[in-house]
């Protein structure tokens, strides 16, 4: 979601998300930040062009440089997408179209940001986006287990950049009597497919069961 009402967060959803912040950085080993009633990021021309318009919050996706730092911007960022979205609110990930305004977040020695989430109350629900199949993106079969089959159902609907789906899923088999599934991504001009990755990993968790198989 893009555009949203001039609507501030209420304060018992602030302290929610703040609270989920606290845990996720930590399980994570990130520095995700919550800015409010901030409107100079998505002021600027890269934002007009996103088409964003009314964002006054917002979060700040950062972490310690790392190879992985994109893909585990994805998997925790994707959580607080989540609950945004029970909690009432809408959100959008921004990879390009947003302003660093200085004075609005911290950056520890050897902290980059991996991106932006927009968030508030949308003027809509948004419009739904034509996925790719099972088929295409994994190799689930009548083989394979259900929930591996669910759990590719649920990453389909995981947003990607620009609906790109670069990704894959794997069921491996079994070895010392657990199920093993290996996730990939793809190839694309566009890039972010990293960050896509964790976001699709994360939803691929809650549709096939975390505690049904291992990643490897």
């Amino acid at each position: 979601m893009r555009a949203y009402k001039e609507q501030p967060l209420a304060e018992d959803v602030v302290k929610v998300l703040e609270e989920k912040i606290a845990v996720l950085n930590r399980e994570g080993k990130l520095h995700i930040q919550l800015i409010l009633n901030e409107p100079k990021a998505f002021l600027g021309t890269m934002a007009k062009y996103g088409r964003f318009r009314n964002v006054g919050n917002y979060f700040v996706v950062a972490g310690k440089k790392a190879d992985d730092l994109d893909e585990r911007a994805g998997y925790y960022g994707e959580q607080l997408v989540l609950l945004a979205q029970t909690l009432g609110l809408n959100t959008c990930w921004v990879g390009l179209t947003y302003s660093k305004v200085p004075g609005t977040f911290v950056l520890d020695d050897g902290e980059k940001i991996a991106c932006y989430i927009s968030l508030g109350y949308g003027e809509t629900q948004g419009v739904r986006h034509k996925i790719k199949t099972v088929e295409q993106v994994s190799n689930a079969s009548d083989t394979t287990p259900a929930w591996f089959r669910k759990g590719v159902e649920e990453a389909l609907l995981a947003p990607t950049a620009v609906n790109q789906q670069k990704f894959s899923f794997e069921y491996v088999g079994m070895k010392d009597g657990r199920h093993q599934v290996h996730a990939k991504k793809g190839f694309s001009m566009i890039g972010y497919t990293q960050m896509d990755l964790g976001i699709a990993k994360y939803h691929f968790e809650i549709g096939a069961g975390k505690e049904n198989f291992e990643w490897v």
